[in-house]
């Protein structure tokens, strides 16, 4: 009876999915993996984060283990945002390392049973990218760590005028000159009433 092999459910030319048939389970084999690849869609915080046109660099080493395969290195990419303060738009560099086991079968117990698994000969490396680069993203990116923001009256980028103010009325003024308008309304309307022709048409009051 012929045994039954698994076939490989991840696809060979995904942009992190790698290949480490040439390592075999020759324990101390490595191989040095240097590529730019396509970012994977939704790579931040929802405040900053990798482009959607976005590439990641990777420098990596794989190396052949007793129980699977070990990945190290690094991951170089740039992310974007929005300032929060001022709103202007942010680009930063971010380098995370990365470093995860991937077992060639499954453990029985024990810490490792939360390891990721071989494949075949192949591992997907997009959950340890994840893990990795996403804690690394500010969750405030500021375009300069002096940024003074916005005039939370009238939205004027401050940065363009470090002068910027409004004049602030003491509110006991404030009330005098809001009772102040309303009297003056209402002598306006006295002396253009009093200021108004008589009407023909209306009857006279007869005078006592």
């Amino acid at each position: 009876m012929t045994p039954t092999v698994r076939q490989p459910r991840l696809d060979p030319r995904a942009p992190l999915v790698l290949d480490t048939r040439e390592l075999g389970r020759r324990p101390g084999t490595m191989r040095e993996v240097r590529r730019t690849v396509p970012a994977p869609t939704d790579l931040g915080n929802g405040v900053i984060g990798v482009p959607q046109e976005g590439s990641l660099e990777l420098d990596l080493r794989l190396e052949s283990v007793m129980d699977g395969v070990l990945v190290s290195g690094t991951v170089s990419t740039v992310a974007e945002g929005e300032c929060v303060r001022c709103l202007d738009p942010v680009r930063e560099d971010v380098v995370v390392d990365v470093q995860e086991l991937f077992l060639h079968e499954p453990p029985e117990e024990g810490d490792e049973a939360e390891l990721p698994l071989l494949d075949g000969d192949l591992l997907d490396l997009e959950p340890t990218v994840r893990d990795a680069l996403v804690p690394a993203l500010p969750f405030q990116p500021v375009c300069e760590p002096d940024c003074p923001g916005l005039c939370s009256r009238c939205g004027a980028r401050l940065k363009d005028d470090p002068d910027h103010g409004h004049e602030e009325l003491d509110p006991r003024w404030s009330a005098l000159a809001g009772l102040t308008d309303t009297l003056g309304g209402t002598d306006a309307q006295a002396d253009t009433a009093a200021a108004a022709p008589a009407d023909p048409d209306r009857p006279q009051e007869e005078k006592s």
